[in-house]
């Protein structure tokens, strides 16, 4: 099966259908995220660094997501990374949608709720991050980051993310961060869910699509 082509396209290409699906994609997200923080059984890498500084800092979970985002931004400044829609709609959309949910949706009170909505969030984060990278409007800052790091340096993307992911959550960790079973879940089975929708909800142009075909 050929890769996927996940090369940026611009706004202009087909924008009634690819910003809905982006803006779904990046609440779904977000409210994926929240499930996983109210499931308390551990976060993703970032989100450990996130709730670290949300405990010292006593802002909103959300808010903490898009400061840190910004700086992100910051970082793609001297590896020449361009910000695209997809990025800007990122920093907004996922903090909102992480705050809505934490404030809307109860804290389970046992195990096993606990147990399923970690699955929940896991399995509907893979399916929100195929869904706003597949409409190809441009990475997130943290996906950005770990791209333009790869183009740079050389180094294979999959070790820049891991490296990157590394250095994240231990400085989660250290700084008080939530780690748990549910950290080593999100690592080992967001990038075969990811993978695995990618190719149900990628956007591409009907001359790819008949070629396809």
């Amino acid at each position: 099966m050929a890769p996927t082509d996940l090369s940026t396209l611009p706004l202009r290409t087909s924008p009634g259908r690819r910003l809905p699906q982006l803006f779904v994609g990046l609440a779904l997200y977000g409210f994926s995220t929240g499930l996983q923080i109210k499931a308390a059984l551990g976060l993703a890498p970032w989100d450990v660094l996130h709730d670290a500084l949300h405990k010292l800092l006593g802002v909103s979970f959300g808010t903490v997501t898009a400061a840190v985002s910004l700086v992100v931004l910051l970082c793609w400044i001297p590896i020449k990374q361009r910000p695209g829609v997809g990025t800007i709609s990122n920093v907004l959309l996922v903090s909102t949608s992480i705050d809505l949910t934490l404030a809307v949706v109860p804290t389970p009170s046992n195990m096993f709720t606990r147990i399923v909505l970690m699955i929940a969030a896991v399995a509907l984060n893979g399916l929100a991050t195929a869904a706003y990278i597949g409409v190809r409007l441009g990475p997130g800052p943290r996906d950005g980051l770990m791209t333009g790091i790869s183009a740079r340096t050389g180094y294979a993307i999959r070790w820049v993310r891991t490296a990157i992911e590394i250095i994240v959550l231990a400085t989660g960790w250290l700084l008080g961060g939530s780690v748990g079973v549910g950290t080593v879940i999100y690592a080992l089975a967001i990038g075969p869910l990811a993978q695995m929708f990618l190719p149900m909800v990628t956007w591409r142009p009907r001359a790819e699509v008949k070629v396809g075909h």
